[in-house]
């Protein structure tokens, strides 16, 4: 697996060059044409995880690898990422046209939370096919950050996160939950939050020295110091699903991503993943994914589905 990308990092990849305005303790933001960065200009994306957030409008076909899931994209589409995800994009017909701003978690420091928007969660969706008329519309929100970006107005920067923000609602709106915002008791909310900050904390795994620890509801309720019968409470009245069951899709999301992503063997996965025997591990993945690690990564390396 590849190490996590700096935005410093981005811009000497990219650029050659890193802007005197980086500075991590009031946050950074910049927007580009996709044209320079393409084509004969293109340089190889590594499949990692950024410190930093990104959101591209890409006009052409192509193929989106986000966590674990492989994305094909047709015409056009709006893509998310966030720290927390590893990515890279593969370009499959030549790219015509797109944009992208690149923000740290910084720069939304006292105007708002970026973890609360499903599209940078995890398990939320992250890309948005959209048709002509809508991508339209999004190009021109990027035409007014180059607007913004360029004048000279004492408080660009706030112009500029509101225009973050109308990207944000943009895409959720073309995607809304499918549930209505059921509030559950601030309680339950609470230990819910701790529990998967506890949980995603452990990830994503790029090291063959690391090792899930937190692998069992006791272990994540003994961490909260709460009952277990606590914790299944809380998260099956905001998340409709048990303690064991998300733990399980994180570690099953987490042990796809290695299979496919890096060259680790079979046991260093199923080490790095908290399991004692390999047995146990391919006895859990075939459980939950039908194949053997084995067969998924032969699969994923031979392009079948």
């Amino acid at each position: 697996m590849n190490s996590i990308e700096s935005i410093e990092e981005f811009y000497r990849h990219k650029l050659n060059w890193v802007p005197d305005s980086i500075r991590k303790e009031i946050g950074h933001f910049n927007v580009f044409r996709l044209e320079p960065f393409v084509g004969a200009n293109a340089k190889p994306v590594p499949y990692s995880r950024r410190d930093y957030f990104k959101i591209s409008l890409i006009k052409g076909n192509g193929k989106v690898h986000y966590a674990d899931k492989a994305v094909e994209i047709k015409e056009r589409a709006l893509l998310f990422a966030n720290p927390q995800v590893p990515y890279n994009w593969e370009e499959i017909d030549k790219i015509q046209s797109g944009y992208f701003c690149v923000f740290t978690d910084s720069f939304f420091h006292r105007f708002g939370n970026l973890d609360d928007y499903t599209l940078f969660q995890p398990d939320g969706k992250a890309i948005f096919e959209l048709s002509e008329k809508q991508a339209d519309e999004v190009s021109m929100i990027f035409e007014r950050m180059f607007e913004e970006i360029n004048s000279e107005y004492i408080h660009k920067y706030d112009v500029l996160r509101t225009l973050v923000f109308e990207l944000i609602h943009k895409a959720m709106k073309l995607h809304p939950s499918a549930k209505p915002g059921k509030k559950e008791p601030n309680a339950s909310r609470r230990i819910t939050a701790i529990f998967l900050e506890l949980l995603e904390r452990q990830f994503p795994i790029d090291d063959t020295g690391q090792r899930l620890h937190l692998r069992s509801p006791s272990a994540f309720a003994d961490q909260l110091a709460i009952h277990v019968n606590h914790l299944n409470r809380a998260l099956k009245k905001t998340t409709e699903k048990p303690t064991s069951e998300i733990i399980q899709d994180r570690v099953l999301q987490e042990a796809r991503i290695l299979l496919k992503h890096s060259s680790w063997n079979i046991s260093e996965i199923s080490y790095a993943l908290g399991f004692n025997e390999v047995t146990h591990f391919n006895k859990f993945f075939k459980q939950h994914q039908k194949v053997t690690p084995s067969a998924f990564r032969n699969a994923s390396l031979t392009g079948r589905p």
